[in-house]
Order: C-alpha cells, then structure tokens, then sequence
C-alpha cells in the first residue's frame, strides 16, 4: 500500500534522507523510528506529495506521490509532526469544514470528541497545544480512511491521551486500516506495530518484524557503578554494551545465559551502586544503533 524505493532528499550538509526503502503492506502498522532530525518528517512530506524526491520513488496504492498528489490526499488520513491550524475560526467551524471536505459521517466525528474529550467550542488560538493535537487527530481519523500516515501523532499530548491514542490504533488495525506511524516513543512502537524501520542520519540501518525483538531471550542488566576505575575496567570486556554513559558511570549490556557468569565475574572486582536484570525490549534493541549522547531524548 505504501512503498518507498531507493528514496533520496539531500538539503546538504548531510541533512536528509539518502537511498532508503520501505514498504507497508495492507492491514498493516509499520513503525518509523528515530529521534527529531533523523529524517522521519522528511520522508512523509514526500508521501505526502509535499516535497519532490531528488532520486527514487514513493508510492501510494500504486500513485506516485508528487505526481498523483491530489488523488492521494483524498484517501490518506494525515498528522503532520507540527500542527498548523487557521487561528480565525473556531475548532467546532474547523471540524465542519473538514467534514464536508472528507465527507465524513457526524458519528464517526462525535466517536473521536468524546475519545479524547474534546471540546471544539473554543477559539483554535487560544487551543492549548494538546487540544490542537486532538483536533488534528480527529480531522485525521474522521473520514474512515484505509490508509494513515501520522507523524509524531502524540507530540503534546498527557500519558492518559496517549494510551487512549494507542487504543484508537489498535481498534483501527483490527479494522484492517494500513499505517505509517513515525516516531520517537518507544511505548507507542511497542504497543501497536507489526514490523519497524530505525532511520539514523537519514538511512534506514534497521527494519524487523516488531516480534523477533519481543521474543529475544537476551537479557539486559542495567549497571551503575561507584566509581570511575570500574567503569572504565567494564567498558573493555567485550560484552555487548548496548548503552553506556561515562559521566554517569552507567551501562546496559545485553547477555545470553551463557554469559551471565561472565557478566559476573567483570563487575564482581569493583563496587557498583546499582545492578538490576530485566527483559530484552524494544528500547534496547534501538540502543544498538544509537548509543550515548545521541539517545538522549530517548531515555
């Protein structure tokens, strides 16, 4: 349904995304994970038919997206990563708008208001910044499309109104819509995707079926130690260290069974102020790929 093939946007600089490709089948929830930067918004834009490609193709339902744009905006339901909305009118005025455009049905708009308690009687300026997003979900969601591509959807929105987003996905996915969900939450990937993309710097360095990391067997220990000489002792084993922070002395490293009285025998020689075994999860398998400083606005 949506398909991006050897897709390259090059602003200089090393800025943009260069000869990635992915596709997302029918019925099914792709994730588009990365930090703010990675590419993730350039890439939509595209979809979108927004921006031209310099080299490759994006497709939607067989459309080329830059040529058959017009036709595309009419059957994918969209949330970009920045909300712009028309500050003159009303979110109720807003919503009646965009219901005639995308023909949708007054049930399937009041659904969504009361999901996310919503209240559309009040000026879009003087919207707070998660009512907007909540308005921008509704107008996304509220024409029943197959087809959704949503750009950091939660961005704004409190941890109640996130869950209840998650569910709407779910519901949606069992409903057999296709979607594209870019983003930094790793709760949000976790929850609802069947297979994801990692972009770093603009290229794709990673894309798997979302269950072969919830089934890993890998163990992850998360390490802190007392002092600098441990640390820097443990960061010569070669275990996996998947995550490692010098200033804070702290480590994840990511082991079998069989390594475990390995991982024992390296920390056991220094004081460590914190030591705990957890799960292989979703996050740990991103921190493969980024690591230290740049996984900050993960973690």
């Amino acid at each position: 349904m949506i398909e991006v093939k050897n897709l390259t946007k090059d602003f200089g600089y090393n800025r943009g995304v260069f000869d990635i490709s992915f596709e997302v089948k029918e019925g099914e929830v792709f994730g588009f994970l990365g930090p703010n930067g990675a590419g993730k918004t350039t890439t939509i834009r595209m979809l979108m038919g927004f921006s031209q490609p310099d080299k490759g193709t994006v497709s939607i339902n067989s459309n080329d997206c830059w040529k058959d744009y017009s036709s595309i905006l009419g059957e994918v339901g969209y949330i970009p990563g920045e909300v712009a909305l028309p500050d003159g009118l009303s979110g109720l005025e807003f919503i009646d708008m965009m219901k005639k455009m995308r023909h949708a049905e007054e049930s399937r708009v009041t659904y969504l208001l009361d999901l996310f308690e919503l209240n559309p009687n009040q000026s879009m300026k003087k919207m707070s910044i998660g009512d907007k997003r909540k308005l921008a979900i509704v107008s996304a969601f509220m024409s029943d499309p197959k087809i959704l591509i949503l750009d950091e959807p939660t961005s704004g929105l409190d941890p109640i109104m996130q869950n209840k987003f998650i569910e709407l996905i779910k519901t949606e996915k069992k409903r057999g819509k296709t979607i594209l969900l870019s983003t930094h939450i790793f709760e949000e990937v976790d929850a609802c995707c069947d297979r994801l993309s990692i972009i770093k710097e603009g290229k794709i360095i990673s894309t798997i079926e979302t269950d072969i990391i919830r089934n890993n067997e890998n163990k992850v220990f998360k390490i802190e130690f007392l002092e600098d000489k441990g640390y820097e002792q443990f960061m010569k084993s070669d275990l996996n260290i998947i995550y490692s922070d010098k200033t804070k002395k702290k480590v994840r490293v990511a082991i079998n069974d069989k390594e475990i009285n390995r991982l024992i025998k390296e920390v056991s020689d220094n004081q460590v102020k914190y030591f705990s075994e957890s799960q292989f999860t979703l996050e740990d398998y991103f921190l493969n790929y980024y690591k230290d400083s740049e996984v900050e606005s993960f973690l």
